[in-house]
């Protein structure tokens, strides 16, 4: 099954080094919401259900875009549900009936359901990966399926223990083994960024710190989180990701950028000031949990530019933001500070 690479061309005005921060140009320009927003809701599902968000998201070899979008039944538990657009925003069709349902038999870590599903294409083994989190009563846990074409799946069940959310493959190995970004629970020192290596998908190990969580009034210093899946780029690995910021009010979730170095994926070289996209429209700020955008999954355009992130808003609806690779990757280069400043 050939699959057209998301391998992102040079833009030779990107610097190595971090620019002294300075232009005009803010982070929320570098996203345009669509005027269609939210373009999947409850309303539009087959079968009776309460929420539809975070959704992975790929562009198929014919051309159709595929959401697994995270469906939360009238139970409070989510499930996966498959939608499929021509142009990746209209007439969408939705499975009749849920796609991959939580293993709540024989797993007691999907017992409450499974969630944020992020896919990427190995090429190596031919298939998806689809990395999602299974929540029970442990807490939150990473499992991994492979699948050919939505419709059947090997489940490979749980490949970190909890409490672990908020992971996805690298597309392909790096320097000999599989990479996973992912995000643990600790009980002391912050809710940051690691990398875990592994040899066979299964069993995984040589955690590493990627990124932390700032502290004080930052937009991210309570906790952070892998949004999409990485997207290569000759000048790295960037790095979409949430923070959250606590206020007397609740918690606001909002996405931004860092880049990580191509052959060292755990080693980060920028990482923005500001966020790109937060809460500002009704449907983000209003929901089963307010003040929310999420970003799972993209798709990149025949342009190997325009990118297109799929992304849950207040926990309710899913809703699209289009933006350009190469002007993301730019402006990092003049709106970052020192990886350390402001950490932990």
């Amino acid at each position: 099954m050939p699959k057209t690479s998301n391998k992102i061309p040079r833009n030779d005005s990107v610097t190595a080094a971090v620019a002294k921060p300075g232009s005009d140009q803010s982070g929320r320009a570098l996203l345009t919401r669509h005027p269609d927003n939210p373009i999947l809701t409850a309303a539009h599902w087959p079968y009776e259900v309460n929420a539809v968000f975070n959704p992975g998201a790929v562009r198929l070899p014919n051309g159709e875009t595929l959401l697994l979008c995270r469906v939360e039944d009238c139970a409070g538990h989510s499930h996966f549900s498959v939608a499929r657009s021509d142009n990746g925003v209209t007439d969408w069709r939705i499975d009749p009936e849920p796609t991959l349902v939580p293993d709540s038999t024989t797993s007691p870590t999907e017992e409450w359901g499974i969630e944020d599903p992020r896919i990427v294409w190995l090429e190596e083994l031919d298939r998806y990966a689809v990395v999602y989190t299974g929540y029970g009563r442990h807490g939150p846990s990473v499992s991994l399926a492979l699948t050919e074409d939505f419709k059947t799946f090997e489940r490979l069940g749980q490949v970190l223990p909890p409490e672990d959310k908020d992971a996805a493959l690298l597309p392909h190995r790096v320097t000999g083994r599989w990479a996973m970004i992912h995000r643990p629970v600790p009980n002391v020192d912050g809710k940051h960024i690691w990398m875990s290596f592994s040899d066979d998908l299964q069993h995984w190990g040589k955690r590493t710190l990627v990124l932390k969580a700032r502290r004080g009034g930052w937009w991210d210093a309570t906790k952070i989180g892998l949004s999409t899946p990485l997207i290569e780029t000759p000048e790295g690995w960037l790095m979409v990701y949430h923070g959250v910021r606590s206020t007397v009010s609740g918690s606001v979730y909002r996405i931004g950028l860092a880049l990580l170095d191509a052959d060292d994926p755990t080693r980060c070289l920028l990482r923005g000031t500001e966020w790109i996209l937060g809460p500002q429209t009704d449907y983000e700020r209003i929901g089963d949990v307010p003040n929310i955008v999420f970003a799972n999954g993209y798709t990149i355009d025949d342009d190997r530019d325009t990118v297109r992130f799929y992304y849950g808003a207040a926990d309710t609806s899913l809703a699209l933001a289009t933006g350009s690779i190469r002007a993301m990757v730019d402006w990092l280069v003049s709106h970052s500070v020192p990886v350390d400043f402001g950490t932990a």
